[in-house]
């Protein structure tokens, strides 16, 4: 059952992920390269050199999940990287554009009311993770 929602945390890889890898070859990336753990909950993004085919790696209830998606035209188009670090922490609507192929210039959030203390999804910060 697909279970991505904006309750979620996002991390994209921002090297070449060679699309062979399979489950323990990407848990490997995520603990080496991103220094996040594969089995946290979070979501990790791939994408390969050509930018055709993404992987979405997911730990759900009772296991790993893996999400491929190969594109017959046109390139994925992943968010800028602010900073020098191996991956980029996104939010959901952000996979979801790219997901679909929609390239957005100039994002600008509106405002919207949050109880104190409750993270903002939309605008996860855009550091080194």
């Amino acid at each position: 059952m697909l279970a991505l929602t904006s309750s979620l945390r996002y991390y994209m890889y921002y090297g070449a992920a060679d699309m062979r890898k399979g489950f323990n070859a990407l848990c490997g990336l995520v603990r080496t390269q991103m220094n996040r753990d594969p089995l946290s909950g979070e979501v990790f993004i791939f994408i390969n050199r050509n930018r055709t085919t993404l992987k979405i790696l997911h730990w759900e209830r009772g296991g790993l999940v893996i999400y491929h998606k190969r594109l017959e035209q046109g390139l994925f188009s992943p968010p800028k990287l602010d900073s020098t670090g191996q991956s980029l922490q996104i939010n959901w609507t952000e996979l979801m554009l790219m997901v679909e192929g929609i390239t957005v210039e100039n994002i600008r959030y509106n405002k919207r009311y949050s109880l104190q203390g409750e993270e903002d999804y939309r605008r996860p910060e855009r550091t080194k993770k």
